[in-house]
């Protein structure tokens, strides 16, 4: 049953309508990358058998069918993400792992009807897409059982992040920044940065106990300089600046593939390009429980 919101946001059709296929085109750099982010806060995670758990934003599935496992064949895993386009690989991913314990949902977080079935909830660079943050989070308390656990991964600042931060200057180099009319995919990766801010949108959103912990440490952003080269400039803070400046973008792409080619090839390691990375892991307890 689709129960997705008749009228989708713009961040949703943005990532249906240009995302979705840049994003597959690079998947296996995104989930090398990105499960670096979540392995060790999932292996720190204690996961009671038989729990309901929640996966926002889940993407391709990786984590959800994770977190399957770990819940056992009692327990229950439901996916949601707002590209059905990702959830299908998800659905085959998930079916040729023998996982049946676990349910993708094409919907809009924001605004999904939850009940307060949930013992945790968990995201994996979702939650600083949200439109609205502070309703989101209300939405994802509604869906939690009283004390439940929210636990959330989100990038820490840019200049902390040089894989993005990078590619980035040195595309700023030769374009414009997006103007404040630039399409985009919502408030952006580093919009949960700051913990003063978080803390105090989880507040209002009525969660307590809430506490951040930094993960540092490298991804792969491709397997050669070429597809490191372009992947910056499909996604990313890079990409961005790129697409924004459209025809003047392409009249100089060569000299701007080439700027970074040469940024890129000093973090050459074993024919991959690794580099700096640096998230928070965010917990937090809807309140009550025994």
């Amino acid at each position: 049953m689709n129960q997705t919101p008749p009228a989708a946001s713009e961040y949703v059709e943005f990532w249906n309508d240009t995302l979705a296929e840049k994003f597959d085109r690079f998947q296996n750099i995104l989930m090398n990358g990105l499960s670096y982010h979540s392995r060790i806060p999932l292996d720190h995670l204690s996961i009671t058998p038989g729990s309901r758990v929640l996966d926002v934003g889940c993407g391709w599935g990786d984590t959800a069918i994770e977190l399957a496992r770990r819940t056992g064949p009692r327990g229950e895993v439901l996916g949601l993400d707002c590209v059905e386009q990702f959830l299908e690989d998800a659905r085959r991913r998930a079916a040729a792992a023998g996982i049946d314990n676990v349910t993708f949902v094409a919907a809009d977080v924001e605004r999904y009807p939850f009940e307060p079935d949930y013992d945790l909830c968990f995201s994996r660079f979702g939650m600083m897409f949200f439109e609205h943050p502070v309703p989101a989070m209300r939405n994802l308390h509604q869906a939690l059982k009283p004390g439940g656990k929210l636990m959330f991964i989100v990038w820490r600042d840019i200049a902390d992040n040089p894989w993005l931060g990078l590619p980035k200057q040195v595309v700023l180099d030769f374009l414009p920044p997006p103007g404040e009319d630039a399409r985009s995919c919502g408030p952006g990766p580093f919009s949960m940065a700051n913990p003063e801010v978080v803390t105090q949108q989880l507040e209002i959103a009525g969660f307590e106990s809430i506490a951040f912990e930094r993960n540092d440490g490298p991804v792969e952003v491709g397997d050669s300089v070429e597809n490191a080269m372009r992947f910056q400039l499909a996604l990313g803070s890079a990409g961005e600046v790129f697409r924004e400046a459209g025809e003047e973008a392409e009249r100089q792409r060569p000299e701007i593939e080439e700027a970074l080619r040469q940024a890129l090839a000093p973090f050459e390691k074993a024919g991959r390009i690794v580099m700096g990375s640096s998230s928070w892991t965010i917990t937090a307890l809807k309140p009550g429980g025994a």
